[in-house]
Formats: C-alpha cells, sequence, structure tokens
C-alpha cells in the first residue's frame, strides 16, 4: 500500500439502500468515513436506517467494532436529495442493473459533484467502458465491485474501463486497504469481471453434469464445498496448482478440456427457474425447497459463518502468509 489517507476527511457518497448498498455504507461507517447514503426509492428511504442499523449490529458482534453501533450512524446522513452528495470525494452507486435506471442516477450523481469526485459502480453485469459513457468525467468512472456482505469479506474487485484512469483507480485500490480488504484490480474491462467469469464457468459446468444425470445437486453441491471449499480461502487457483505439484497439469488438461462444457444456451433447469418465478430462500422455491422459517435459518447461518471465515481469512491475509515465509 503506497498511500495512507485520513479516512474521517474522506466523504464517500453510496447511492441505493438496498442489502447490498446498506452493506457498503455499513463498510465504510466502520472504516471511518462520513458517509451519505441517497435513497432512491420511497422503499429504500423508509427501510435504510433500520437495515443499516442492524447491519452495524452484525459488525458489532462479529468484533469488526470497538465502539457502540449507535456512535457509527452520527456520521451517516440518508436522504433522498442528490445535493447532500457535493462534499463527496468517492460515490457509489448501487441501484439495479438496469442501464435506463443507472443512466438517470449518474445524471443526478453528476449535477451534484465536482469535476474531481470519483464515481464507481457496483454493478456485476454491466460493462464499465459502457456505464462510463453516461457520467461527465469518464477518466473518474470505474467499477468498484463488493461482495455481500460488503462489511465482512475481504473481497473487493476494482474495474477500469476503457477511458479510466489508472491514477484513480490506483487510489481507490490503495483507500480498499484501509476498508479492510484485499482488492484486485482489473486492467482491461471484460464482460463479467474477473469474478463473475470464474463463477459462471463453474456454473455451466456444474449445470452440464446435472442435466447429464451424472450426479445429484446434493452431490455436486457437496464435492465443491468439501473439495474447493477447504483450501479456496488461503491459496486461490495458481497457489494451489503450485501446492500440489504442476507435474501433471499439462496431461490432465489435455484430457480433460475436450470434455468440458462449451454450451452458450441458459441451461434447461434455471430456464425453468425463471419461468416459474423462483427465488431461492426468498420465496421458498428454487433449486431445492424450503420449508417456512428456513429461509432465515440460512441467513443466519451464512451470518454466523461470515464471522468465522473473515477471522480465519485475517489469519492467513497475503501479508501474513508473507511474514510466515520469511526466514
Amino acid at each position: 500500500m503506497k498511500e495512507l489517507f485520513n479516512v474521517e476527511d474522506i466523504h464517500v457518497g453510496v447511492v441505493g439502500l438496498g442489502l447490498m448498498g446498506s452493506s457498503i455504507v455499513a463498510a465504510l461507517l466502520i472504516a471511518g468515513h462520513p458517509v451519505v447514503a441517497i435513497a432512491p426509492t420511497d422503499t429504500d428511504a423508509s427501510e435504510a436506517d433500520l437495515r443499516i442499523s442492524h447491519q452495524l449490529d452484525l459488525c458489532s458482534h462479529a468484533h469488526l467494532i470497538d465502539k457502540l453501533p449507535v456512535s457509527y450512524l452520527e456520521h451517516l446522513t440518508i436522504s433522498q436529495d442528490y445535493d447532500l452528495l457535493g462534499a463527496c470525494s468517492v460515490v457509489i452507486e448501487c441501484v439495479i442493473e438496469k442501464i435506463e435506471i443507472k443512466t438517470e442516477v449518474y445524471q443526478k450523481i453528476t449535477a451534484a459533484v465536482s469535476s474531481k469526485t470519483i464515481i464507481g459502480s457496483n454493478t456485476s453485469a454491466i460493462p464499465i467502458s459502457v456505464l462510463q459513457e453516461k457520467v461527465l468525467h469518464p477518466e473518474r468512472f470505474m467499477g468498484i465491485h463488493w461482495a455481500e456482505p460488503a462489511f465482512m469479506t475481504r473481497f473487493l474487485e476494482i474495474t477500469c474501463g476503457r477511458l479510466t484512469a489508472s491514477e484513480h483507480a490506483d487510489r481507490i485500490f490503495n483507500l480498499a486497504h484501509q476498508w479492510g480488504k484485499e482488492p484486485t484490480l482489473l486492467k482491461k474491462d471484460i464482460r463479467g469481471f474477473i469474478t463473475n467469469r470464474l463463477m459462471y464457468a463453474v456454473y455451466r459446468e456444474i449445470f452440464h453434469l446435472l442435466e447429464n444425470e451424472t450426479a445429484s445437486q446434493e452431490d455436486l453441491d457437496k464435492a465443491f464445498r468439501y473439495d474447493a471449499g477447504s483450501w479456496m480461502t488461503l491459496m486461490g487457483l495458481f497457489r494451489r496448482m503450485d501446492y500440489t505439484g504442476l507435474a501433471d497439469y499439462g496431461t490432465i488438461i489435455d484430457n480433460l478440456f475436450p470434455q468440458l462444457s462449451n454450451s452458450e444456451n441458459v441451461p434447461v433447469k434455471m430456464q425453468e427457474m425463471v419461468r416459474t418465478t423462483a427465488r431461492g430462500i426468498h420465496n421458498g422455491r428454487g433449486l431445492f425447497s424450503y420449508k417456512n422459517g428456513e429461509s432465515n435459518e440460512w441467513d443466519e447461518a451464512f451470518a454466523n459463518f461470515n464471522m468465522e471465515i473473515r477471522q480465519l481469512a485475517s489469519e492467513y491475509s497475503a501479508g501474513k502468509m508473507n511474514d510466515y515465509l520469511k526466514p
């Protein structure tokens, strides 16, 4: 990290206060920023206060903060008035993945902020080079993609569009370390960025195996959880290949790659999910079935797991691993 910031002097705006947006607000508050949270809809406005308070309570339970959650709320302004973004050095957009809605939001943001403000999008679906055409200063626009829960995970993906100036992306990359992240910086804008491209390659193959009746959903999930899930947080893919030895990979790749799915079609099972408006735990209908109350149990289990895995990941962070390996 080349630059240290006094985060208390850096006002950050977040536009869009659904589950992801409120989680980002919590992450920025516990990092020390004054935050202006803009609710684009009446629903966001009515629910944001309670949602962010709940996120801060989770931070407290996870021992991420050493003060009462209410003290962080003193540095938060929730409003539907975009003009309050005027003092912000960074604004992060987190609204639904519809380009016409994002365009309208960018017009309101750019009308309120200075020409020096960095604007980021949490998008995981729309190319940054497309979105940055909708702002006045595209060189200051980039993807700032968080993972849920934003205050708990160490993930952050920064993506440059075609017109993004590298010095602004580097500034956010450095600042993100003070958000408790181990960020990645993608200098070329490609569809899906890094993490989605990797995961959707897995999704394509797992649906291929399911549709060919190779194994059940339960066993396919089990294989991923208890093999890859046992080492990914520590190693990552390239480090895993080094750790297991590289001698056989050439032969395995030569034999296996031709057998993997290259389908460009939406899997039949996923088409069924769309047709039946299945939303998993959110409406009890998905790839698995869910009983009443089971969605709350999954929420609680995921929250507890994230607390534990964050602590474990921090013990084996890239910086600490470098220290371990020093003679």
